[in-house]
């Protein structure tokens, strides 16, 4: 994993604590990763025992549209406490995904987010993205979202 963040480690500290390669990339206040930085990181991983590179791109849902850093898929993971008013203010953001996957939905009961149409809007947007609902505390939805990306991951390696 290639993790990208304006300061600190905690992210990149988790997964390694998993046992899972990671190299963290502060970007020292730039709000998106860029393809140098991650050529840079990739040095610094077993490729050849790897089967699956995830870059997390520095938080921020403006700049890292406008980057290709390499990667064959855009996923954006989305945040039920988020709001789903996310894809009226960057609607950029939402039409170059492949796919989202909108998490946390355990929370659904307890926070006002409309989940049909927050759907809607991001179809809307792109009609050819893939929607996972997920919740990573109750582990709903991992197993479609998991066998997905398997499918796909195939697909642009075959």
């Amino acid at each position: 994993m290639i993790e990208g963040d304006i300061a600190s480690r905690v992210d990149a500290d988790t997964i390694e604590a998993l046992g899972i390669p990671v190299v963290q990339i502060n970007t020292g206040g730039t709000c998106h990763l860029d393809a140098n930085m991650v050529q840079g990181a990739l040095g610094q991983l077993p490729l050849d025992d790897l089967d699956l590179l995830i870059i997390e791109n520095v938080g921020n849902l403006i700049c890292p549209t406008d980057f290709a850093l390499g990667e064959a898929l855009k996923v954006m993971v989305a945040s039920i406490p988020e709001g789903d008013d996310k894809p009226y203010k960057y609607p950029a953001m939402f039409a170059a995904l492949d796919a989202i996957v909108i998490n946390k939905i355990d929370l659904l009961p307890y926070v006002d987010f409309d989940l049909e149409g927050f759907r809607r809007l991001v179809v809307g947007l792109n009609a050819d993205v893939q929607v996972c609902e997920v919740s990573c505390k109750t582990g709903e939805g991992i197993g479609a979202w998991a066998d997905w990306l398997a499918s796909v991951t195939v697909e642009k390696n075959a």
